[in-house]
């Protein structure tokens, strides 16, 4: 299992077009990738499951990656917040 924290920067937070990127960033890989906010963890994969965490601006997401191909995921999810959020 690997994982990241980052910080969201955008002043729109997590709202629906980089939600859609990173369901299709995420859903390249097999590996399980969850969301996590406060107490609230979502899938991923699902794009209402991430406009219901309501991250804005400032808000710690922590991004955790589990299976064959968690290596390669979380260094593309890393650098996908990093571009995009």
């Amino acid at each position: 299992m690997k994982s990241f924290t980052y910080v969201i920067t955008d002043e729109f937070g997590m709202h629906a077009r980089p939600a859609g990127r990173l369901v299709k960033a995420a859903g390249k890989y097999a590996s399980a990738v969850t969301v996590s906010v406060g107490n609230k963890t979502v899938d991923a994969k699902r794009l209402f499951a991430l406009m219901q965490l309501g991250a804005k601006r400032g808000d710690d997401v922590q991004v955790t990656v589990a299976g064959n191909d968690e290596d390669a995921a979380c260094q593309a999810l890393e650098q996908f917040f990093k571009e995009s959020l």
